[in-house]
């Protein structure tokens, strides 16, 4: 059975095949995410980890195959309806948080929101809510002063922030220390689960992997199941 064989579900992709100048990255890539799973993969450095992720955030075209979120085909779609499609049902954590340090935590939570269209009120009271969460301070401190790990929990109530079917994280404890790693990783599942939201994790951290619900190696252009 190819990984994650399921006939429905909030990530799918399917026959995913990709090459940069006729070098062949992955092929034929197949798996699905439910909502509320969690998924991490792993393998070696410039085993195609990234590109992958890129495709699911629809920043790379693939040379082939299907990247379906939240039931729409995204490869298919045109790029406004792409940029739409993203900010309603794809959040993002990045492995150094990639916030705006001269904004306070509640303005770097919102920010997305107010973009996607939702009301001033609504966004920062949402904000405010994901923030209170995860333990970040909602005082006037810019972004920029914050702890490492209260940087990260900031990124993951960003991503949070519209309610994505599916949350992506590329190595979101890579820059972190041990035990700050633990409380952030900690959150990041403990949070997806409970809000229902597909969470795919990328990293080469394996006390990180083996929190997932499930394990995918790629390696030499193909994913497999990990045990």
């Amino acid at each position: 059975m190819k990984p994650g064989n399921q006939t429905n579900g909030a990530l799918r992709i399917a026959g995913l095949t990709h090459a940069v100048s006729d070098r062949p990255i992955f092929t034929d890539l197949e798996f699905t995410m439910r909502s509320g799973e969690s998924v991490a993969v792993v393998g070696p450095s410039g085993s195609g980890k990234t590109t992958l992720l890129m495709c699911l955030l629809g920043l790379i075209k693939p040379s082939a195959g299907r990247v379906e979120v939240a039931g729409a085909d995204i490869t298919r779609l045109s790029t406004r309806a792409l940029a739409a499609h993203r900010r309603r049902h794809l959040g993002v954590v990045f492995q150094f948080g990639e916030l705006l340090p001269e904004l306070t935590p509640l303005e770097n939570v919102a920010l997305p929101a107010l973009l996607a269209g939702m009301n001033h009120q609504k966004a920062y009271a949402s904000a405010e809510r994901l923030l209170g969460d995860l333990g970040v301070p909602k005082d006037n401190t810019t972004t920029g002063l914050l702890s490492g790990g209260e940087r990260q929990r900031t990124a993951v109530a960003r991503a949070l922030i519209s309610e994505p079917a599916v949350l992506l994280a590329d190595e979101p404890t890579g820059a972190l220390d041990w035990t700050t790693r633990d409380a952030v990783a900690s959150t990041l599942y403990s949070l997806a689960r409970d809000r229902d939201c597909a969470l795919l994790v990328v990293t080469h951290d394996p006390a990180v992997a083996g929190r997932a619900d499930r394990r995918l190696r790629l390696d030499a252009g193909k994913l497999t199941e990990v045990a």
